[in-house]
């Protein structure tokens, strides 16, 4: 088992007068995805704390992280509708009906004029009002829900029906496209953790009050999510990483993440056929799947660019790690989708720059806040084709820079972006939550 991260001091354990017994809420599980969210309950246990499941939806994937079998062989998977779950309702109907009417008036009333999250909301408010019997019967001490949508609805529910402190973490499209409902679950939650101070200042200028109050009250609190440092380890030296000025040939770049318009993959590929024709020898790699697979593909051969470019599909962590030990650039080109989404901080940044691994991404979002432009990284407009090319030329031509640029990138993570060290603080919340 990975040793912890921690500082010797006793305040960085959770209160131990009473035994932590967090529910983790999600939308979907095992999603291979979602690392942030699989590897922080895994070192909120190696916290002493015990981790419950409550997904909304089972993820039928066929690709899993190993670590996530046993959590998966325990998760409370419910389906929408069961006699167990009409049960639960006929319980609180008789026992406490004012709570139940007035927490599904709330949650009609909140949702109502965004489709997605009215429909979401009466979806799993069967099963939703199901976890919180059980939550309340099995001794729960605090719910956390990761995201601000649907997740946070039902931690909203929960303490709703049987008053268990919540929290949730906001990421970053489910702050950024529609914020339905946001109010009323930041008012009510015992805190609310935005992953990057941009978040923060999103929430604070959508919730006006009832955020403030949390900042006042230490309870708007920004905890980055983090990385293994472990598992992600510098690699050997390259031969042609060491400040030869000589260039890598053929130059690899890798990318990482779901094939989708937000990540931002087209304009790398466009990026890749400028450097062919300035003479860059290079090959790019893509691991990961999603809508746009097949546009980028197509692209890509358009471009000429077949031989060079490959696509590997969805790969497991440590097969991520594996491949970072052998690429020259990670390069995550984010940029704001049509529809309002954007990313948080890629978690695939944090793992290129514990391998010391030099990282290109885009000036948006919270992304600034672990890539600093020229110390740790380099950064480009979002959607800004050229720019993207000639800092890619730029690290391929001076490799001296792109050690500096990845031992750099590797302090920064091992100080503010470290798994455990994140965990902790996340933990100490939820022990300040029960011994209040």
């Amino acid at each position: 088992m990975i040793e912890k991260v921690l500082a010797a001091d006793s305040s960085t354990h959770p209160s131990q007068e009473r035994k932590l017994k967090v529910a983790y809420i999600m939308s979907r599980f095992p999603k291979l995805t979602e690392t942030f969210i699989l590897y922080e309950m895994l070192a909120m246990e190696e916290q002493g704390v015990q981790v419950e499941i409550y997904p909304l939806l089972r993820e039928r994937a066929q690709i899993m992280h190993p670590e996530a079998r046993a959590f998966v062989e325990r998760a409370h998977f419910q389906p929408f509708i069961s006699l167990p779950i009409l049960r639960a309702h006929l319980h609180f109907w008789r026992r406490t009906p004012r709570a139940y009417l007035s927490t599904l008036w709330a949650l009609l009333r909140g949702t109502w004029g965004s489709f997605r999250f009215f429909a979401g909301g009466l979806g799993i408010f069967p099963k939703v009002v199901y976890f919180a019997y059980l939550m309340a019967t099995e001794g729960v001490t605090h719910v956390h829900a990761h995201f601000a949508s649907h997740p946070a609805a039902a931690a909203f529910i929960i303490r709703r029906l049987v008053g268990i402190p919540y929290s949730f973490t906001a990421h970053g499209s489910d702050i950024h496209r529609d914020r339905h409902m946001l109010r009323e679950k930041v008012s009510e939650a015992a805190f609310v953790v935005p992953i990057s101070s941009f978040n923060r200042q999103v929430i604070l200028e959508a919730c006006g009050g009832a955020a403030a109050e949390k900042l006042v009250s230490n309870k708007l609190i920004v905890i980055h999510c983090g990385v293994d440092t472990r598992l992600f380890h510098p690699r050997p030296v390259h031969p042609l990483d060491n400040g030869s000025k000589l260039p890598a040939v053929p130059f690899s770049l890798l990318c990482i993440g779901t094939l989708h318009e937000v990540k931002g993959q087209t304009h790398l590929i466009e990026a890749c056929r400028l450097l062919r024709e300035r003479g860059v020898e290079l090959t790019c790699h893509f691991v990961g799947d999603g809508p746009d697979k097949t546009a980028l593909v197509e692209q890509a051969t358009a471009a000429g660019l077949a031989p060079f470019v490959h696509f590997y599909g969805q790969q497991t962590r440590d097969e991520v790690a594996r491949l970072l030990q052998a690429t020259q650039v990670v390069v995550a080109p984010s940029v704001p989708s049509r529809d309002g989404r954007r990313e948080g901080i890629p978690v695939v940044l944090m793992e290129a720059m514990a391998s010391a691994v030099p990282v290109v991404s885009s000036r948006l979002s919270g992304i600034p806040e672990l890539v600093e432009d020229g110390q740790d990284g380099l950064l480009t407009p979002p959607g800004d084709t050229a720019a993207l090319a000639d800092v890619l030329e730029q690290l391929y031509r001076d490799p001296g820079l792109r050690y500096r640029l990845g031992q750099a990138g590797r302090e920064k993570v091992k100080r503010e972006f470290d798994l455990y060290r994140n965990a902790a603080a996340l933990a100490r919340h939820f022990g300040r939550e029960i011994s209040s």
